[in-house]
């Protein structure tokens, strides 16, 4: 058995430690920590942590983490007390709107297989008898929330890796991570020693920027100042929590008010969003020295504040009428991290192997995500999915100073807020456009945002098609929640696309180039196809990890013996490709690749529908016929003089192809084809129409329809699968995966009313029961109902029933063909 690498983390604090133990438990006890406070009070989030898990959480993967933290302190025993109070976690509603948020929230917690119920105010009262029943709508119950004692837990866990042979190492500061040939090799501490490491994992907390920095790293993470305050005793809770470790009430969030409420004994701790944002420089913290460090001194604890919590005082005494006899006893601003999506950060640096790092993760995820991690070093993945908390899913422009510090804000302000999911930010906007943008503005282009880029949902010009769209192709009208951020003139679009010709821009697809003579073995190596055809083949792969769980979906077009374009999906696509590429170099210098993201010096337009090759027929002299350009085969072009990369690919369903151009030629491409296509009725059309389009061709969406925990049989996506290829990563699993039956399926949903709409992540029932979860859902307009995929039993077949649960009420649903439309594939190879 090979001895465990040299691990070096960085902080003691909750998820430090308990990756310290995380590791011991799999045999890596090989570790040194490194906490620049003491060790029994570090001073970091986790000493003044009030220790509120819920774990509800729109993401799967979250509440997953959540629930295994809850789990684990809850195990964390000494004396026979554990490191968990599972008093429950109530949220309440004083607003409609929020009474039907927290109906959504039941569905997420139903969805993720944790056990919730809504309460009426009544049962709230009972629940929490210091509420004021009169105020209260309703409730929002999960039995298994509570209360961590996060700063016991870290003292435990260190005792316990200490005894398995984990060094942890107080009152040290690091100072440098050293690196030789682009791998970690030590950490610096002091002036001049070094920690060997083969492996580092930076879990510091708001300090992780600064280790970060000694890398080159940019971590996206602001620390700001969060309120929370202690009152007197209160009479009504005297003598009502002895022997309860001090709190026997629910814990309570009242997000109409963004406030949060536990008990310490017969005093209430009251925690508020509701102030201004309070950035901190790191820079301008206390170094409080160890002798004086104190659970009212530290340097995460800053001065309290009071003018900033005046109103949240009021509000709570609305809320709990008993505060009114009562006073602010003590209070203070403690630091906590923030991100410009609100998720975690996790994972490997880019730049320099053997770095990692754990950030932004509150108490709420700690032993999860800490578990993940260990299993990401020993095994190589997590067994719970990390794609939502890569730390590189974030553009560049997404990691800029500014960037990070108004998103970071504003995610404070908005973190109790009732937010829809295609709701965009309203700032910072403008980042990200494609090269003809004030063609699309010209046409009134509704846009929505994501990753930086401004993509247009709909164009006001085409509302005037309402007036000859035909009967069968209007969808019904839609409730308040569904019908948010979406139009009537998408029915249009989609009308247009189906029977003529729309422009689509897909210059925000992520792309990019490998080039050298290693990049198609690099290619071979990571992707399930089989990409050693001639140039002008473009295929449709995946990327997957060594248990066979789908990483990524990619479209690979080889554009010449040693030049390959890529359409992927995210930033983390481009790093894998890129660590990958090195590492590949390292074992053969000969087979180098170079890998570069080519998005903002290109663009793309989709030009797609039954028209397309007329349009085209006049906006180029090339040969643009079934037999000269075939179903995903790519070849250079010239359309109104410009050099455009055309390949015959259709995320609709449609003939057509992507257009591929550099940005500078960009507008002038839009402007011929869309002049080339005005005879024959072409539109620009938007996200609304695609994503209900690709919804009835059956095509998935990484990262929504299927992700790191699905694998490619139960997804539907074994075809991309080259017959008789081996060698690539996940070949060995997807040899057992191929005769091993599946317990789940991904299945296509019609809704049997033709007019109920869903927007993704409700509960599916069977037969009364919970049994799976909606991924993506739309109005198909040409099968002219509402449709859905969802994850089902396997056993689930054509024609059976389910019922989806929508803000609390069950809409019946029928499982359907896969796909709906087009499932011999005569319309795109026509």
């Amino acid at each position: 058995m090979n001895q465990a690498p040299n691990v070096v983390i960085i902080g003691a604090g909750i998820v430090g430690a308990n990756l310290a133990d995380e590791l011991a438990v799999r045999g890596w006890a090989n570790t040194t920590v490194v906490e620049q406070g003491p060790l029994h009070l570090a001073g970091g989030s986790t000493f003044h942590a009030p220790g509120l898990v819920f774990q509800t959480n729109p993401s799967k993967s979250m509440t997953e983490f959540a629930g295994y933290t809850v789990e684990k302190l809850l195990s964390l025993t000494k004396d026979g007390v554990s490191c968990f109070n599972q008093v429950g976690g109530l949220e309440i509603a004083t607003t409609p709107a929020r009474l039907e948020e927290l109906a959504r929230r039941h569905g997420f917690a139903t969805s993720w297989g944790l056990e919730s119920r809504l309460v009426d105010a009544a049962e709230c009262k009972r629940l929490h008898p210091l509420l004021d029943e009169d105020v209260v709508l309703g409730g929002f119950l999960v039995p298994s929330d509570g209360l961590a004692s996060a700063a016991r837990a870290v003292q435990l866990l260190i005792e316990k890796s200490t005894a398995a042979g984990v060094r942890f190492l107080g009152d040290t500061t690091v100072t440098g991570i050293e690196q030789a040939g682009g791998k970690v090799t030590g950490v610096r501490i002091g002036d001049d020693t070094v920690i060997e490491a083969d492996i580092v994992v930076s879990c510091a907390g708001f300090w992780g920027p600064a280790i970060g920095d000694m890398i080159g790293m940019r971590v996206p993470l602001l620390p700001l100042a969060h309120q929370y305050v202690t009152t007197d005793a209160l009479p009504e809770l005297a003598g009502h929590n002895q022997g309860s470790n001090g709190a026997s009430l629910p814990i309570l969030r009242h997000q109409d008010k963004d406030l949060y409420y536990r008990e310490h004994g017969d005093r209430i701790g009251i925690g508020s969003y509701a102030h201004h944002p309070m950035p901190v420089d790191l820079d301008s913290l206390a170094k409080v020295p160890s002798e004086n460090m104190s659970e009212h001194e530290m340097p995460s604890r800053l001065d309290f504040t009071e003018e900033d919590f005046l109103p949240s005082w009021e509000d709570s005494k609305v809320l709990l009428p008993a505060l009114g006899g009562v006073s602010i006893e003590d209070g203070f601003n403690g630091i906590f991290s923030f991100t410009p999506d609100g998720g975690p950060l996790v994972g490997a640096a880019p730049q320099l192997e053997g770095f990692y790092v754990a950030e932004a993760v509150w108490v709420t995820h700690s032993a999860g995500i800490a578990r993940a991690v260990a299993e990401l070093l020993i095994d190589g993945q997590s067994s719970v999915s990390l794609h939502e908390g890569e730390v590189t899913r974030f553009e560049p422009v997404q990691t800029t100073k500014d960037y990070i510090s108004e998103t970071s804000q504003q995610n404070f302000v908005e973190i109790y807020d009732i937010r829809h999911p295609l709701e965009p930010r309203t700032s910072p906007r403008d980042l990200r456009s494609a090269p003809f943008r004030a063609r699309l503005e010209e046409l009134g282009a509704f846009f929505l945002e994501s990753a930086g880029w401004e993509r247009p949902h709909w164009f006001e010009a085409n509302r005037q098609l309402l007036q000859v769209l035909p009967d069968q192709w209007r969808s019904p009208a839609r409730d308040s929640w569904s019908g948010r951020f979406h139009s009537e003139i998408s029915a249009a679009e989609a009308w247009r696309t189906r029977t003529a010709a729309a422009m689509y821009d897909m210059t925000p697809l992520k792309r990019l180039e490998v080039t050298g003579p290693g990049a198609l073995a690099l290619l071979q190596r990571l992707s399930t196809g089989n990409i050693a055809k001639k140039p002008g083949a473009v295929t449709y792969c995946l990327l997957l990890n060594t248990d066979g769980g789908i990483r990524s979906d990619v479209t690979i077009a080889r554009l010449g013996e040693e030049r390959f374009q890529l359409g992927v999906n995210s930033n983390i696509d481009l790093d894998y490709f890129t660590v990958q590429a090195r590492r590949q170099a390292a074992a053969d210098p000969g087979a180098w690749a170079h890998v570069s993201d080519i998005t903002g010096a290109t663009c793309c337009i989709g030009l797609w529908g039954p028209l397309a090759r007329e349009v085209m027929a006049k906006a180029s002299g090339d040969d643009f016929s079934n037999e000269s350009l075939r179903y995903f085969r790519s070849k250079e072009v010239v359309i109104g003089g410009i050099p455009v990369t055309a390949m015959r690919l259709s995320y609709v369903g449609e003939l057509g192809w992507e257009l591929y151009a550099s940005a500078e030629t960009g507008q002038r491409l839009w402007d011929v084809l869309f002049a080339a296509g005005a005879k024959h009725g072409i539109i620009a059309a938007g996200r609304g129409a695609f994503n209900s389009l690709r919804l009835e061709k059956g095509y998935r969406l990484w990262g929504t329809d299927m992700t790191p925990e699905h694998h490619p049989f139960e997804s539907g996506l074994g075809f991309s699968i080259a017959k008789d290829k081996t060698g690539f990563v996940g070949a060995q699993a997807v040899e057992v995966l191929r005769n091993k039956p599946s317990a789940r399926a991904l299945r296509c949903l019609t809704i049997n009313d033709g007019t109920s709409m869903v927007l993704g992540k409700e509960p599916v029932y069977v037969d009364g029961a919970p049994a799976g979860y909606v991924t993506s859902a739309a109005y198909g307009y040409t099968v002219r109902t509402p449709l859905a995929y969802a994850w089902l039993p396997a056993s689930m077949m054509e024609g059976d029933q389910v019922e989806i649960e929508y803000f609390g009420r069950r809409i019946p649903a029928t499982v359907a063909a896969d796909p709906l439309f087009d499932p011999k594939m005569e319309r795109l190879r026509g």
